[in-house]
């Protein structure tokens, strides 16, 4: 670890806080359907599109019928863009002449954009045309991100609002969203990518000669619009194969510090922007620190694990002053490849500069905890802050009987009914994660899929379940995911950790907005303070990641154990 490696990752930290504050300002003006600086370019746009998909922007929906909406929604982009895939062969924008994906892997492909999860087992530049990344894939990065973003504002304005039956409009909210706030973000960001040496090209490759005189063939295409999105979004999928650790996707120093700080730049402020619309900053401010402190607690661990070097190598008598570089890219480094490595699976985002099954046992161990965790550090844009709410109501109940106070949050009385909900939803990924995990664990045809046997093969299928499952999308590298079996298995559990967790999740939202918002009273437990924060956190740790110790004690735990005794399996 060094003086420069802290400074990188202080000055990204700093960044992102310093943004957060206008940003959520701005998207709280959105949301809240006021008068914002792009409104008379946009304003036309947004109800003409409303004119021709016959929406009425001031009908309210119930929390049953927002629902409803989002999942017809989604159950649409899966089946279009599942045509896509399947008919790649006859589509535009296709100079490569790629074939059309299989059933099962376009099932998992489709499945993976539409949930937000990006988990790609193929290569994107040898199997998908032009025309699949941009009007399939990159499409979905956009509106998986505004569905998640409109899910939370929905939940928001369940705990602002009393005796209400409506928490808005879905298509109205995933609108604004999408034109308010991610495309114009997206354009700047992709122009600011162009900058940076990333390729925007509709060529299907270049030809050049090697100094050794041979002839490569360099894919290219629409790189910077789709990476824009990707990391704004914390959709993660790669253009590329190897993701961000391609040189097209992330070229240098200066474009790694910016794809990080573009993962995590709105998914912070829509916590901003939760305590602006509750008004309640102190609260937002409160949840967003729960969240980073858990987040620099990974990075810490993952930057001293890796800067230790690995222990079997340094006993064969190889310097240990660069510590273990295997799997990362010399040009970001220790620390970057940690930052990284850490906020990629504290968000939902899943792209990767480094391959993450090369790490130490520990360094390794980190995303993978993170993962399991929930998501929620901050989590993916919308499902992070929505998520984290629904901590914040666990935390708020437990505090209640500890000290004898009336379990409330913004004004809301938390009852049993929203506990039960609530813990349905924490459920979800332990039950799809562990389940899986441990078929795959005992089927012949499953294991066989497996890089490395023995405690590294485990954590492969773990952190692939738990990828699947938390939406992240990124692999630990090693397994073989383009099988009848992984591609059906990782499908289902990211329908389940998209969808099985947000409707329990949409229930506590029209729950809570049936009740009267009280003020504060002496008996109200304080949910603005440092004293909650750490009760969150120790909820956080307790409920979302304890229950997957025993499975952990048997992968990258007992790998970095066998690390530091100088042996291998």
């Amino acid at each position: 670890m060094t003086i420069a490696g802290w400074l990188q990752i202080s000055l990204l930290f700093l960044a992102v806080l310093v943004t957060v504050k206008p940003l959520g300002l701005y998207m709280a003006r959105v949301f809240e359907g006021n008068r914002t600086p792009l409104s008379p370019l946009l304003s036309p746009v947004e109800k003409g599109f409303y004119a021709i998909s016959g929406v009425n922007a001031e009908k309210e929906q119930s929390a049953l019928a927002y629902t409803l909406s989002m999942l017809a929604f989604s159950l649409a982009g899966f089946a279009v863009l599942y045509g896509i895939l399947r008919l790649q062969a006859y589509l535009p924008l296709n100079p490569q002449g790629f074939a059309g994906m299989t059933p099962d892997l376009a099932f998992n492909t489709a499945v993976s954009f539409v949930t937000n999860t990006n988990w790609q087992n193929y290569g994107g530049e040898s199997t998908l045309s032009h025309f699949s990344q941009m009007a399939g894939l990159t499409v979905q990065n956009f509106l998986s991100a505004a569905t998640g973003m409109a899910l939370a504002i929905a939940f928001t304005r369940a705990l602002i609002r009393s005796r209400a039956t409506g928490l808005g409009n879905f298509w109205v909210d995933v609108t604004r969203a999408t034109l308010y706030i991610l495309l114009p973000i997206s354009i700047l960001t992709a122009l600011i990518f162009v900058a940076m040496g990333l390729p925007q090209t509709f060529d299907a490759s270049v030809s050049a000669t090697t100094l050794e005189g041979a002839n490569q063939v360099i894919a290219l295409g629409p790189v910077a619009s789709q990476e824009a999105i990707k990391q704004l979004g914390t959709n993660g999928g790669g253009f590329f194969n190897v993701n961000a650790a391609h040189p097209f996707e992330n070229a240098t120093a200066w474009s790694d510090f910016f794809n990080i700080f573009a993962m995590l730049w709105i998914s912070s402020a829509m916590v901003y922007c939760f305590g602006q619309m509750v008004s309640n900053r102190r609260q937002g401010w409160v949840l967003l620190a729960s969240m980073g402190a858990l987040l620099l607690a990974g990075v810490v661990v993952i930057y001293w694990a890796e800067a230790q070097g690995n222990p079997v190598l340094t006993s064969l008598g190889l310097d240990p002053a660069m510590g273990n570089m295997e799997g990362k890219e010399l040009r970001f480094g220790q620390a970057m490849s940690a930052l990284y490595a850490a906020v990629t699976t504290g968000l939902s985002n899943g792209g990767v500069n480094g391959m993450l099954g090369s790490f130490t046992g520990l360094g390794g161990l980190v995303p993978l905890f993170l993962i399991q965790l929930g998501e929620v550090l901050p989590g993916g844009v919308g499902s992070g802050l929505y998520g984290i709410l629904i901590f914040a109501l666990l935390a708020v109940f437990v505090a209640g009987l500890m000290v004898g106070r009336t379990p409330e949050f913004l004004g809301k009385k938390i009852e049993g009914r929203e506990m039960k909900y609530a813990m349905l939803a924490v459920l979800i990924l332990p039950l799809a994660i562990l389940g899986f995990t441990a078929a795959s664990a005992m089927l012949p045809f499953a294991l066989a899929s497996i890089g490395t046997p023995g405690p590294h093969g485990l954590s492969e299928i773990l952190y692939g379940f738990s990828s699947a499952a938390g939406n992240n999308g990124s692999a630990f590298g090693g397994l073989t995911g383009n099988t009848l079996w992984y591609n059906t298995t990782l499908g289902i559990a990211m329908l389940l950790g998209r969808f099985a967790y947000v409707v329990p999740v949409m229930a506590i939202a029209g729950s809570l907005a049936a009740k009267v918002r009280t003020p504060a009273s002496a008996g109200t437990f304080p949910t603005d303070g440092p004293l909650f924060a750490g009760l969150l956190i120790g909820i956080i740790l307790i409920l979302g990641g304890l229950q997957f110790f025993p499975a952990l004690a048997l992968g990258p735990i007992v790998e970095h154990l066998a690390m530091l005794a100088g042996q291998t399996f």
